[in-house]
């Protein structure tokens, strides 16, 4: 995309629907605090660090929060991987249906991960005391 394209232009994949545009996104989501790369790079590094000590004190075996934290350090480093390498980060999917910001497939598995968490925080198996009271 980023040799191919200049900074703004598209391609139309669906008339009206769907686009692939190049956006440089020196910010955080949606381009909010631009800037503060060095910021977003140590929350980055700070979470992947997070995931890590967990998977490694709990030992997750159910689906979900395996693919969850998978889908959030994935997300996590992609958009660490270019901060750290570009000092930016490239997004590229537009849907002008809905006129939604632009965004990258680190932005969807972040998204979908923290979806997938927080469905399974509210709906999921609850834990049992460990003390056995109610």
């Amino acid at each position: 995309m980023r040799a191919t394209l200049s900074s703004g232009k598209s391609i139309v994949i669906i008339p009206d629907v769907f686009d692939l545009t190049y956006v440089r996104n020196v910010g955080a989501a949606f381009g909010m605090f631009p800037g503060q790369q060095p910021l977003f790079m140590l929350m980055s590094v700070v979470f992947l660090i997070a995931i890590g000590v967990y998977w490694y004190r709990a030992r997750p075996s159910e689906w979900p929060i395996v693919v969850a934290l998978a889908l959030v350090a994935s997300g996590a480093a992609g958009n660490l991987i270019d901060r750290a390498f570009i000092g930016q980060v490239t997004d590229f999917f537009y849907f002008k249906l809905i006129d939604f910001p632009v965004f990258n497939v680190a932005d969807m598995a972040l998204v979908v991960g923290v979806g997938l968490l927080m469905i399974w925080i509210l709906f999921g198996p609850q834990p049992e005391n460990a003390d056995g009271g109610s």
